[in-house]
């Protein structure tokens, strides 16, 4: 291959990667380190000095915000160095492509969600911004991502503000229509939700790690976007996905989340494969009008309800996942037959009472979560009163001996004999 073809190849191949935000724009040949002393205006007058490709360094101490870079640059901190935005609008405002800011603190934002108050303000300009290894806090949103296609969060500690309502704070990381945007091992505790996105596409969010939130990550009108590895612990919800379409969740834990572990409206054709739900409050996961997905390989563990399964959701794939010790393992309303096995395997059960003559380890009848009683109760609630009644064991005793009887409802026709390995699952402890 002559130098006329390669030289060609290579530009382009890294052009790809630099738009992809693999890698950061050469500096320019003139560029200069800047070392910024902390007080007064001193950051400000150093970004409106600087130069394309310049690498601006913050000495430890207190630097005034709220400031504005206009340039493609680098701002980044000694340890101890505090870009302070004294309670007034967005702290640090990113307008150029390819900015990095990394190894601040950064503080004290403004409080109006209106103007989108934040740590870091990423603007649409800043296609393939890096902000990463900075620690955020007491800002009304930490990093707020606004049609910057491309950027990338990474590495942030970022608390919220504690001294609002849940309802009144922002997000830890907020992105809109930001294709191809990244948020990647970040700690976001406090705040209304830690990553909250809509009207976006080809996004990632993985390994990250939740706490003490409304929503760990909440999705709206986002698509073609992958949630993997991430941690979701002592939340209202662990994972809201909502008007969504062709979405990757793959390995994600949810421990300890008051409501939902995993919550489907209207979410289609996406998978769900090797998540883990532990001690959901009220529901492990809850499909509402969500079809076409594959729920596979996913363990629902000591949950108020394992799976709640309603709202017209159709031709979903629900197999090789793991039902234990939930209080109540599905809880469906309905009337029509659900299978939940595929080719010839279906879910682990651990009150499934089965035997496996043949040693194949599917169980030799057809289980059932759901009886004729469970799903009066559900409908008449003061029916509880009679769940000890002769009346009521007559009921499941004939369902038992005359399956017909049923009224339709959920059906594993190839039950496992043991819970199958949960691949990929987020590893690490309680919060």
């Amino acid at each position: 291959m002559t130098a006329r073809r390669i030289f060609p190849w290579l530009a382009a191949a890294a052009g790809l990667l630099l738009a992809a935000g693999w890698l950061l724009p050469a500096r320019d040949a003139s560029a200069d380190t800047v070392i910024v002393q902390p007080g007064g205006g001193r950051l400000q007058a150093a970004l409106a000095a600087a130069g394309s490709g310049d690498v601006l360094v913050l000495e430890r101490g207190l630097h005034r915000g709220p400031v504005v870079v206009e340039r493609p640059l680098v701002l980044e901190g000694r340890p101890g160095a505090v870009v302070d935005g004294g309670g007034r609008g967005r702290v640090i405002s990113v307008a150029a492509p390819g900015v990095v800011v990394r190894g601040l603190t950064v503080r004290n934002s403004g409080a109006s969600l209106e103007t989108a108050d934040a740590g870091i303000f990423v603007d649409r300009t800043a296609e393939g911004a890096l902000v990463e290894n900075n620690r955020l806090e007491h800002n009304l949103f930490g990093v707020y991502i606004h049609g910057a296609a491309r950027a990338m969060v990474r590495g942030n500690d970022i608390v919220g503000r504690r001294d609002l309502r849940m309802n009144e704070r922002g997000n830890g990381v907020h992105l809109w229509n930001a294709p191809g945007a990244a948020v990647v091992g970040n700690d976001i505790r406090y705040g209304r939700d830690g990553i909250f996105v809509t009207t976006s596409k080809h996004n990632i969010f993985r390994d990250n790690r939740f706490r003490d939130l409304r929503f760990a990550i909440h999705y709206m009108y986002t698509n073609d976007s992958e949630i993997s590895g991430n941690v979701s612990i002592g939340n209202h919800v662990g994972y809201a996905l909502m008007y969504s379409h062709r979405l990757e969740i793959r390995g994600n834990r949810s421990e300890d989340d008051r409501d939902h572990g995993f919550m489907l409206n209207y979410t289609n054709r996406s998978r769900i494969v090797g998540n883990v739900v532990r001690r959901g409050g009220t529901k492990g996961m809850f499909l509402y009008n969500s079809n076409r997905n594959e729920v596979v390989g996913n363990l629902f563990e000591n949950c108020a309800i394992g799976i709640h399964f309603t709202a017209g959701s159709e031709r979903n794939t629900i197999a090789g996942n793991a039902f234990i010790a939930n209080r109540t393992q599905v809880k469906y309303v309905g009337t029509r037959w659900l299978e939940w096995s595929e080719d010839g395997r279906g879910n682990y059960w651990s009150d499934n009472p089965a035997f496996d003559l043949d040693g194949d380890g599917i169980a030799d009848t057809p289980y059932r979560p759901n009886d004729l009683v469970d799903q009066m109760v559900w409908r008449h609630p003061l029916a509880k009163l009679l769940l000890s009644s002769p009346a009521v064991q007559v009921v499941r005793w004939a369902q038992e001996q005359f399956p017909a009887l049923h009224p339709g409802g959920v059906v594993d026709s190839a039950p496992l004999m043991r819970p199958p390995a949960v691949a990929n699952a987020a590893d690490g402890g309680g919060g």
